[in-house]
């Protein structure tokens, strides 16, 4: 990866530690994708990570992130190895990572909030309601679990941000879970409406509350503008995780903006960066945007 950017900027990097998760939320790709076999099961190793991204780019990154598109970091048998690596290489790095929360136990999550020790360093946990609505969408994570592993984890003082998906079954309870969120330490409150395509009947949007109509515009590449790049469970490179879920396997920027005005325009790109369109205008994404602490 280090030669096909030697003359691209990368300044953060979006890795996939593992394609393997504990949930079945009916919207992840896991569920979506009748392509997706669960039992073979990928951890991005260092070793992997080092034969594609030099210690020359790792050095010059702002940020880090582990999120990805099929499993859940606290999954990944070398996660914690792979942050304390980007730690080692840039001090400064500022590292962050998506979860369910209910993956390991408390003594990992006390390693990771030793680790993430710097003060934009965060962990997004993925919680959308309380004991009782939480497991509704993120089906297979178990409530107790989530609720000891955050506590930990924000316990050795570093940031944690609760992100919520707001639904017909929780609307009632985002009041309550920003309280929550406060009374716990995070450091953020975010509510938000999922704009995944739902074909789940039972599974449905807050009451009045209006899909947005996807119109056609210039592509204003999100992953382009702030400049990363993104790395799966195999060690595959993509210009971003949107493109990292299909079977269109572009290595650069300049190979897939060759295609943007063209009446083939890939349609993830359409779908996500539009210029005139509002379903994933990450500006409006948000119904709440509370900091807590």
């Amino acid at each position: 990866m280090s030669k096909l950017y030697n003359h691209y900027p990368v300044r953060v990097l979006h890795l996939e530690s593992t394609d393997v998760c504990q949930a079945s939320c009916p919207l992840c790709e896991r569920e979506t994708n009748s392509n997706f076999d669960k039992n073979t099961q990928n951890h991005l190793t260092v070793e992997q990570l080092q034969s594609c991204v030099s210690d020359d780019l790792i050095a010059k990154l702002d940020k880090m992130f582990i999120c990805g598109n099929l499993g859940d970091p606290a999954a990944g048998k070398h996660t914690l190895a792979l942050f304390s690596y980007f730690r080692h290489v840039n001090p400064e790095i500022t590292l962050g990572m998506n979860t369910n929360g209910a993956i390991q136990n408390t003594a990992w999550w006390t390693v990771l909030g030793k680790l993430f020790n710097k003060q934009q360093d965060y962990v997004v946990f993925s919680i959308d309601g309380l004991e009782d609505t939480n497991h509704i969408y993120r089906q297979g994570v178990n409530w107790q679990k989530l609720m000891e592993n955050a506590k930990a984890y924000i316990k050795t003082g570093a940031r944690a941000h609760w992100d919520m998906l707001v639904y017909e079954h929780n609307e009632h309870q985002v009041d309550e879970c920003e309280s929550l969120a406060k009374k716990m330490g995070f450091t953020w409150f975010r509510a938000k409406v999922s704009k995944r395509s739902s074909t789940v009947d039972w599974l449905r949007h807050p009451k009045n509350w209006q899909k947005p109509k996807i119109k056609q515009g210039s592509i204003e590449c999100i992953a382009e503008q702030e400049k990363s790049i993104y790395v799966n469970s195999q060690g595959q490179v993509y210009p971003c995780c949107w493109l990292g879920s299909t079977d269109a396997y572009y290595k650069t920027f300049p190979e897939i903006k060759t295609n943007w005005n063209t009446d083939n325009c890939n349609p993830i790109c359409k779908k996500t960066c539009s210029s005139k369109s509002n379903q994933t205008n990450f500006s409006n994404q948000w119904q709440r945007n509370t900091q807590l602490q």
